[in-house]
């Protein structure tokens, strides 16, 4: 009676010891996977945080033209420091449109991601 019990109880932690290894395996195989999805999510809120930026931007750059201030210095005054020189400035008569790159692991990403804002400083601004 005695050596069933002690190799039943043998066996059930042989079958802990395997399972536990499966669910180890399991985890390496999906981590990739989290991460990817991860880096995904990062770079979605990166290019909404550019939309909001290059909105402000332009709405600075805007109202620079209205009160005789330097357009491109208040747009770039207007974002924090890394998205200064992700940002491209660029103004028609009283139209003021932005171009702001979000973070991203490669140009070509951030090209995709590009955020465009447009501002317009009045009719009567020329």
């Amino acid at each position: 009676m005695r050596s069933r019990a002690s190799s039943s109880r043998g066996s059930r932690a042989r079958r802990l010891r395997s399972s536990s290894g499966q669910a180890t395996v399991e985890v390496v195989a999906i981590m990739p996977l989290l991460l990817l999805g991860g880096a995904a999510a990062f770079e979605f809120l990166a290019a909404g945080a550019a939309h909001e930026l290059a909105g402000h931007a332009a709405e600075a750059a805007a109202v620079a033209l209205v009160q005789g201030g330097d357009p491109r210095d208040a747009a770039r005054r207007s974002v924090p420091g890394w998205a200064r020189d992700r940002m491209r400035v660029e103004i028609a008569g009283s139209r003021v449109l932005i171009h702001l790159a979000p973070p991203a692991p490669s140009r070509g990403l951030a090209d995709v991601l590009e955020a465009e804002a447009r501002a317009d400083a009045g009719e009567g601004r020329q």
